[in-house]
């Protein structure tokens, strides 16, 4: 059965317009937030220079997952991109630029064969086999690591900057390091030749989200900067 997201229809959308980069995505996970609104610290971090929000609530349930997405569509309002986790029928129900498959979860394929709607859908990966994979698959972007250690992952060995250095000359899509990054590793992930960074605890975590997320997004532009000279 193909789902059509009939709430949007009307809108105009470009598959083919291009993630910013760098992008610096922000991974939901509403428990870090303790007693403030996971919306409100989005809203703080968008403002703060996130461009892609990916809503990652593996907990809730459809109902409580569309509401939360309509919440955080409207508190990004069009300054950022959204992206929902694993659920097609929630990401077209919300108007999501976005859909995310865990490298377990339905195929990039599969995933698009269930609806005409030119939503980009990507993919987690955590090695160049899958990478390659997801790309033949027709994934739009991926997100690739764990590229440090990370608290979200504990028993996921890190991939280290190499995994980002061996991707850069066979994709073609964008890509992400993902996986205890912050300020001050973020550059090596740029320089490794990812388009981006993703991250959770490093935004959310901060009693400053904004603050956190312009710190971020300086680091990688200006490790951007710096690459973009050396290569020209």
């Amino acid at each position: 059965m193909t789902l059509v997201n009939d709430r949007h229809s009307g809108e105009s959308r470009n598959p083919a317009l291009p993630f910013p980069r760098p992008a610096l995505c922000l991974v939901t996970d509403r428990r870090l937030c303790h007693d403030a609104s996971l919306v409100e610290r989005v809203g703080q971090a968008v403002e703060g220079g996130v461009d892609i929000v990916q809503l990652r609530e593996k907990d809730l349930p459809g109902r409580h997952l569309l509401d939360l997405a309509l919440k955080l569509k409207d508190a990004i309002d069009g300054k950022a991109l959204l992206i929902v986790n694993e659920r097609v029928d929630v990401a077209l129900l919300c108007g999501a630029d976005c859909v995310h498959l865990g490298e377990h979860a339905l195929t990039p394929s599969q995933a698009r064969s269930l609806t005409d709607s030119p939503i980009k859908i990507g993919r987690s990966v955590h090695d160049y086999e899958g990478a390659i994979n997801a790309q033949q698959q027709g994934a739009d972007y991926l997100i690739a690591g764990s590229v440090f250690p990370t608290r979200s992952h504990p028993n996921q060995p890190p991939q280290s900057i190499r995994l980002l250095q061996n991707l850069s000359p066979s994709l073609t899509i964008p890509y992400f390091g993902i996986g205890g990054i912050d300020a001050t590793n973020a550059p090596h992930v740029i320089r490794a030749g990812a388009s981006g960074v993703a991250v959770i605890s490093a935004i959310l975590a901060s009693p400053l989200p904004a603050e956190a997320a312009h710190n971020l997004k300086s680091a990688i532009l200006e490790a951007w900067a710096k690459k973009q000279g050396a290569a020209a």
